[in-house]
């Protein structure tokens, strides 16, 4: 993925192609890193929600990184191609560190399914602005993609991407989807040893508001700024870094986790 190509335009003037922060070199360092946090706390520590708030973060700064990597791309195919390759060679890792059945696709394959679906609206072969889309999320409802996620993870990716010249639709369409991420995802009680107001006494009607506000879903919505505000950084990862992060942290966890088991099985071959 590169960032370093701009739109010119009738002048000469050198402009971005979203409206955001296309510094996503620092961006997927952020989101490797609220990744790792969410699994640390998922295997280690259920209970222990503000990792997985922390982890809410790295989903949408990797849609967004996707939307600017389909921009700036010099070869669509290549791209989604890595995604399906690092997907594939994930999935017996994602299974074992995090103790998920077979069918339970991870990360790598929502995202493919988010570029299939944004490749099939942009290129529009046959109509397939129309059924592409419609394709691809239907496709999530017979494939189990990631659990938090699935078909609503896509359609969050296509309408991403259809705002993603608009920093004002960006930020509605991430505080619609947060919230309605966040209806059936767990009521914090306390947060970093602070308990959470249930009401406002000036406000007599804002329990509601309260209520779905504070849901550990509902705390994706930090991820906003890191998306719209842009950056400036020298900061380039290596594709390789990016793509050996998530099996390479998957299968650190995996062996701590089964740590006695992997023990018990090298006194047996022994």
């Amino acid at each position: 993925m590169s960032v370093a190509i701009h739109e010119i335009d009738s002048k000469g003037a050198v402009f971005p192609r979203t409206c955001g922060n296309e510094n996503t070199g620092l961006i997927k360092l952020i989101a490797i890193a609220c990744m790792i946090v969410d699994h640390v706390g998922a295997a280690f520590f259920p209970k222990m929600y503000e990792l997985r708030i922390i982890g809410r973060m790295a989903f949408p700064l990797f849609a967004w990184c996707l939307c600017v990597g389909v921009e700036y791309t010099r070869n669509i195919r290549k791209y989604a191609m890595r995604l399906l390759i690092i997907g594939i060679l994930s999935q017996p890792v994602y299974q074992w560190a995090m103790n998920h059945r077979w069918y339970e696709l991870n990360v790598f394959f929502e995202l493919l399914a988010g570029m299939n679906a944004i490749v099939s609206f942009r290129e529009n072969r046959k109509g397939s602005r129309y059924w592409g889309p419609v394709l691809a999320i239907l496709t999530t409802c017979v494939i189990h993609l990631n659990h938090n996620y699935g078909w609503k993870g896509v359609l969050f990716i296509l309408l991403l991407y259809a705002s993603r010249k608009n920093r004002a639709a960006i930020i509605g369409l991430m505080t619609v989807f947060c919230l309605y991420w966040g209806q059936g995802s767990v009521r914090l009680i306390q947060l970093f040893g602070l308990t959470l107001p249930t009401e406002i006494s000036f406000l007599p009607y804002a329990a509601g508001l309260l209520n779905d506000l504070f849901r550990v879903q509902f705390f994706a919505i930090l991820a906003l700024p890191l998306m719209v505000i842009p950056m400036k950084s020298r900061l380039r990862l290596p594709k390789w870094v990016f793509y050996a992060a998530y099996p390479g942290h998957l299968l650190v966890i995996g062996v701590i986790r089964h740590w006695d088991e992997i023990v018990r099985m090298i006194n047996q071959w022994r």
